[in-house]
C-alpha cells in the first residue's frame, strides 16, 4: 500500500472541515454567502457521515464538509473519516479542523484508502491527505500498511493462499526486514510437531511450521504466534456449506501477526522477535485425523480429539510448546479460533485472556486509545476440569456447548509454562460489513493495539 500522505505541505490542498450539529450554525455563519447557500439548497444538516463538496467561483472545490456526531455521542465513531476517501475526487487534501481524535481521523483516513485488486480492477483512490499538525505521519503509515497486509493475505482465496504461500509471504517479510527464515515440513515435523502435521497431514498441500527471527539477541524476547489454517473444511467433523463459506479467513490470526511483525521491525523496538506460524490445511482424505484419535503433543501432553473441527487450538499448542520452551518475556498467540467468541462478543470485538494484570490494564487500554476494540475474559480455573479426557492427558474440545472461547482458552494455557507474560486474543479477522476505514472482508485485529503496547514496553 503506497502512502497516502503529501510528503510536504501544500497550500493548494483542499479543506476539510468536520462539522457537528452542535457547531454546524457557527460554521455556516463563517462561510462566504454563496457557499452558505449552495450547502442549504444542498441540504446539508451535519449529520455523521454526509459529505458536501463546496465549489469556488471557478468550479474547483473551495472545501469539503464533513459530518460527524456531536461530542458524547453514545456511538461515535472515531473511523468516520474513514469514509471519505470513497467519497472525494482526487486531490490533496487537509484538515482545516480537529476532528474529535485528528490522529484516529487521519488513520482512519489512510485505512480507508485500502482496496483489494487482486482478481479485478479495483484501484485505490488517487488522493492524497497533508498530515496535521503533530500528528506522526511515519507512524500512521506504518499501521495502515500492516493493515493492509493482513487484509491481502486474509482476502486472498485459499487456491492462492495455501501454506506455501503464506510461508512465501513470511519469506518475502523476513528478507525485506533481514530477519532469518526457516520452514519445518515433511518427517521433522511428524516428529517434532504432532499435532500440527496430524491437523494438516490429509490436504496435498503439506503443513509446515514457519519460523522467523529478527532483532538483537540480547533484548528481551517477544514471540508471536499465530494460528495459519489457510482453509478449514471442518475435518471429518465437516462444517455445513454456510459455515465453510469465507473460511479462507481461518489463516487471519498469522495473518495479523505477520502485519504485527511487520511493525515491530519497521519499527525497529529494542525487542528479539520470533514468530512461530503453523501453516496447515484441515482437509478430508482417508489419512485425516479422526475423532476420539490420540496424539502426542511436542509438550508431551497426550490430547484426545473430541472434534476435528477444533483444529486452531491444535496446531497453536505446539507451536506455543516451542515458544514456551525459550522462557519469553513476552508469548502472544493470535487466532480465528471460536464461534463462541463470535455468540459473546460479536466480530469487532475479540476477547482476550491473559494471567497477568498489568499486561492486562495495558492492552485494554491501548486497545480503546487505538480504536482497535478488544475486551478481556476470564480464564476461568473451574472450568480446566471440562478439559479432562479419560483417555488422554486432555481433550480439545469438551463436551457441551457453554464456555467455548474460555475452554479454548484453558487448552491453549496448559502449553504455556515458562513464559513471563502469555497473551491470547481470540479474533474474528473479517468486517461483515463495510463500515468507514473498515471495508467488507479481511480485518486487521488486535495488531496495532498489541504494537503500540509493545513500541510502550520496547521502544
Amino acid at each position: 500500500m503506497s502512502s497516502v500522505f503529501e510528503t510536504a505541505p501544500s497550500a493548494a490542498a483542499i479543506p476539510i472541515t468536520f462539522v457537528t450539529k452542535a457547531t454546524w450554525d457557527a460554521i455556516k455563519k463563517e462561510l462566504p454567502a454563496p457557499a452558505r447557500r449552495y450547502a442549504e439548497d444542498n441540504g446539508f444538516a451535519a449529520k455523521p457521515g454526509k459529505c458536501l463538496a463546496l465549489p469556488a467561483a471557478d468550479g474547483r472545490i473551495a472545501q469539503v464538509l464533513f459530518g460527524l456526531e456531536d461530542d458524547g455521542h453514545k456511538s461515535r465513531d472515531p473511523f468516520h473519516p474513514g469514509a471519505l476517501p470513497g467519497l472525494l475526487p482526487a486531490g490533496v487534501y487537509r484538515f482545516a479542523n480537529a476532528a474529535h481524535d485528528t490522529r484516529l481521523a487521519t488513520l482512519a483516513f489512510a485505512l480507508g484508502c485500502y482496496r483489494f485488486g487482486r482478481y479485478r480492477k479495483n484501484e485505490a483512490p488517487d488522493i492524497r491527505l497533508v498530515p496535521p499538525d503533530g500528528i506522526d505521519a511515519a507512524d500512521i503509515g506504518r499501521m495502515a500498511g500492516a493493515a493492509a497486509l493482513a487484509r491481502d493475505l486474509i482476502n486472498t482465496p485459499s487456491n492462492d493462499m495455501g501454506p506455501t504461500e503464506l510461508a512465501d509471504a513470511a519469506r518475502e517479510l523476513a528478507t525485506r526486514f533481514g530477519a532469518s527464515f526457516n520452514c519445518i515440513t515433511g518427517d521433522e515435523l511428524a516428529r517434532d510437531f504432532p499435532l500440527i502435521h496430524a491437523v494438516g497431514v490429509a490436504s496435498t498441500r503439506a503443513p509446515r511450521l514457519i519460523d522467523l527471527c529478527w532483532g538483537d539477541p540480547a533484548h528481551p524476547k517477544v514471540t508471536l504466534v499465530g494460528k495459519g489454517v489457510c482453509f478449514d473444511t471442518g475435518g471429518l467433523d465437516l462444517k455445513p456449506s454456510s459455515a465453510m463459506l469465507i473460511m479462507k479467513k481461518d489463516m487471519g490470526g498469522a495473518a495479523n501477526v505477520l502485519a504485527l511483525a511487520q511493525m515491530v521491525m519497521d519499527a525497529k523496538l529494542k525487542l528479539r522477535l520470533r514468530v512461530l506460524i503453523p501453516a496447515v490445511e484441515n482437509a478430508v482424505g482417508g489419512n485425516a485425523f479422526r475423532p476420539l484419535d490420540v496424539f502426542k503433543s511436542r509438550k508431551g501432553l497426550t490430547v484426545e480429539i473430541g472434534n476435528t473441527d477444533a483444529e486452531g487450538r491444535l496446531v497453536l499448542a505446539d507451536a506455543l510448546a516451542l515458544a514456551d520452551e525459550e522462557k519469553p518475556d513476552l508469548l502472544i498467540d493470535l487466532g480465528t479460533l471460536t464461534g463462541a467468541a463470535r455468540v459473546a462478543l460479536g466480530p469487532d470485538l475479540p476477547p482476550f485472556y491473559t494471567n497477568d494484570e498489568t499486561l492486562a490494564d495495558r492492552v485494554a487500554a491501548h486497545a480503546k486509545e487505538e480504536n482497535d476494540p478488544l475486551w478481556r475474559m476470564p480464564l476461568w480455573p473451574a472450568y480446566d476440569a471440562w478439559l479432562d479426557s479419560k483417555t488422554a492427558d486432555i481433550t480439545n474440545a469438551p463436551s457441551g456447548t457453554f464456555a467455548g472461547s474460555i475452554t479454548c482458552a484453558l487448552f491453549l494455557q496448559r502449553f504455556v509454562e515458562h513464559a513471563k507474560s502469555w497473551l491470547h486474543v481470540d479474533i474474528y479477522g473479517w468486517t461483515p460489513s463495510a463500515r468507514p476505514g473498515r471495508p467488507e472482508g479481511g480485518e486487521c485485529q488486535a495488531a496495532r493495539a498489541i504494537y503500540k503496547l509493545l513500541s510502550q514496553r520496547y521502544a
